[in-house]
């Protein structure tokens, strides 16, 4: 398959510039959260909230079947009850958050599928865990476009606390920061992300395009906004080389798309001057004179 075929892929198909467009527009405001949940060391904490919200879009699908708007309030609503109830064990209990937060994404994973498996079929499992990114209808990309605003907007507000508080969160309280509340806004912000990510990507795999591009971005600077930028290309690379694959292929693009970022992690591992395996194998510079 040429070039032209496949830049013909998208200029003759409706649902390859759809899936392109959100993509892209996913690109933009999942990036800086994966950025952010990287540094607060958080990682881990979006793949749990990406299982965490199943319940809810099941809940959403059973009540409503496949309406956007519904299973958006119930993955909403799922996936703040979690964080509630994880911040909740881990105040009034030993258990340390990522324990609390592993113990209970598990559980909400397995309610998800029992209650999809209850009244739906293996498609519909498939379908809500791994996504359809070929099957984005307008409406959905109304929806990631919100998404987006919202989340380029409350960066725009929570920048410099949210920074503040990766870097020196007892300054930040001092300074009456109020860092609770940004930390609640930031995990609404997170939530709302993936839950825009999983109508292309599935519940499973939405987390790929917001954690994947800001750890490959890491090796290649230390400055936060361009290491947010980087992130955000990297995501929309790897978007444009998922779904280009996917269609000359004949590959699921989800995880294509996924497939992608990871290679563009690995590249960076091995080639990133910023902690790179080849940056530090390289003896250090001795300046003379």
């Amino acid at each position: 398959m040429t070039a032209a075929d496949l830049l013909a892929a998208f200029s003759d198909f409706a649902f390859m510039r759809r899936a392109l467009a959100g993509c892209l527009v996913l690109s933009v405001a999942a990036a800086p959260v994966g950025v952010f949940l990287m540094l607060r060391r958080l990682s881990l904490t979006g793949d749990a909230m990406a299982h965490a919200i199943l319940p809810g879009v099941a809940a959403g699908y059973l009540l409503a079947g496949l309406n956007l708007w519904a299973m958006t309030a119930g993955g909403l609503a799922a996936g703040l009850a979690i964080a509630l109830m994880a911040s909740a064990v881990t105040r009034l209990t030993p258990l340390r958050e990522d324990a609390s937060l592993a113990t209970l994404y598990l559980v909400s994973l397995a309610l998800g599928v029992i209650l999809i498996s209850a009244r739906g079929s293996a498609v519909d499992v498939m379908h809500l865990l791994f996504g359809s990114v070929l099957a984005i209808d307008d409406t959905a990309l109304v929806f990631i476009g919100i998404v987006a605003s919202i989340t380029v907007l409350a960066f725009a507000v929570m920048w410099r606390p949210l920074v503040l508080e990766c870097v020196d969160p007892g300054f930040l309280k001092a300074v009456g920061g109020r860092g609770a509340i940004i930390h609640v806004a930031f995990m609404l912000v997170m939530v709302l992300n993936l839950i825009a990510g999983f109508q292309a990507l599935g519940t499973l795999l939405s987390v790929g395009l917001m954690m994947l591009p800001a750890a490959s971005a890491r090796f290649w600077t230390r400055s936060l906004g361009a290491m947010t930028a980087l992130a955000m290309a990297f995501a929309a690379l790897s978007s444009v080389a998922g779904l280009t694959a996917s269609f000359a292929a004949n590959l699921p693009s989800g995880p294509a798309i996924i497939v992608a970022a990871g290679i563009l992690y690995a590249l960076s591992v091995a080639f990133g001057p910023t902690g790179g395996l080849i940056a530090r194998l390289r003896p250090a510079r001795h300046r003379t004179g």
